[in-house]
């Protein structure tokens, strides 16, 4: 795993400027630069974590790196917050995956049938994902990772709009729990599929029945069969629900609650009275997630494919759909 401010030297080859895809040059000055004259753009590097920000098409400026502005949304607690924050620690989560590390294990698999050493590439690889930490300790295998904030394990800052990589770069690509906070996600799939090599992988998590959860950052969700459509150039070697009903439950629970209150506090000790009251429902998802209902009600799906094959026709995706409504 590539810890922040390590961004690997044998990677930088392999950078293109976010705004007009020419190669960089190391200016020296920690400076990265376009190579390309009519576009020029400088991009700074920020305690040795590139940041290659494309402003016109981004949420995000560079200014808020330079500064280290927070990016995720997360208010400074106070006294009483930081401690209620402390006993959710200690309360049962209503959170849980089915399957996040079996999949993970076929996405390794799959990765060493195509290369002794593969790269992979984390957008939104700021923390170790849930389930990562087999693939994190694989000596063989490369994580770069990638994100809109300085993270403890960020290599690279970028927006996924524009993934600042020259074309079939990576061997494989891990996007979980990111494609509802962009505001196009299926431009960034694209960008996904340009910089992933030919019959290279991609693994992603993506939520469905799940409330707001990060504030002004949170912009979209994927039925089982939307979620498929998104991937549609991709031939698809697993999917399914990742979170569910069970857990949907239990989010809707607690966010009903939540709409009574609006301090802080307040709602703090109602996400510790529903996690109390409603965790047990995540129980029930080992015996869900196999059940064509769960397609109708789950609260996350996940994506296993392969950069191969013909693109997915909408009239194939009709066919696609295996919920309890199916004929």
């Amino acid at each position: 795993m590539t810890p922040s401010g390590a961004f690997p030297s044998h990677l930088r080859r392999r950078l293109r400027c976010p705004v007009c895809h020419a190669p960089l040059t190391d200016r020296g000055d920690e400076r990265l630069a376009c190579t390309n004259a009519e576009c020029g753009t400088v991009f700074p590097v920020v305690s040795g974590v590139p940041v290659l920000i494309n402003e016109a098409n981004s949420v995000f400026s560079i200014d808020d790196f330079v500064t280290q502005r927070d990016t995720t949304f997360q208010l400074q607690p106070t006294t009483l917050e930081a401690g209620l924050k402390t006993l959710l620690g200690w309360l049962p989560d209503i959170t849980a995956s089915v399957g996040t590390e079996r999949n993970y294990v076929r996405f390794r698999e799959s990765l060493m049938r195509n290369t002794a050493t593969p790269s992979v590439l984390v957008v939104g690889g700021s923390i170790l994902g849930a389930g990562m930490d087999e693939l994190a300790r694989d000596p063989r295998i490369e994580l770069v990772s990638t994100d809109v904030s300085l993270g403890p394990l960020t290599a690279l800052v970028c927006d996924s709009h524009d993934l600042p990589f020259e074309n079939d770069a990576f061997d494989g690509i891990i996007v979980q729990a990111v494609l509802e906070h962009v505001v196009d996600p299926r431009r960034c799939v694209d960008e996904i599929y340009r910089v992933l090599k030919p019959g290279a992988l991609v693994y992603a998590e993506t939520p469905f029945i799940q409330q707001v959860h990060m504030g002004k950052y949170d912009f979209t969700r994927f039925t089982h069969s939307g979620h498929r459509r998104l991937f549609r150039n991709f031939a698809e070697l697993a999917s399914g629900p990742i979170c569910g009903p069970g857990m949907a439950l239990a989010w809707s629970y607690e966010y009903f609650l939540l709409s009574f209150a609006r301090s802080r506090v307040a709602r703090g000790l109602l996400r510790a009275f529903a996690r109390l009251t409603a965790f047990h429902l995540k129980y029930f998802d080992s015996i869900l997630v196999h059940k064509a209902g769960a397609i109708d009600a789950a609260s996350g799906f996940f994506f296993l494919g392969r950069k191969e094959g013909p693109t997915l026709s909408d009239r194939e995706l009709l066919r696609y759909y295996r919920g309890a409504l199916s004929n």
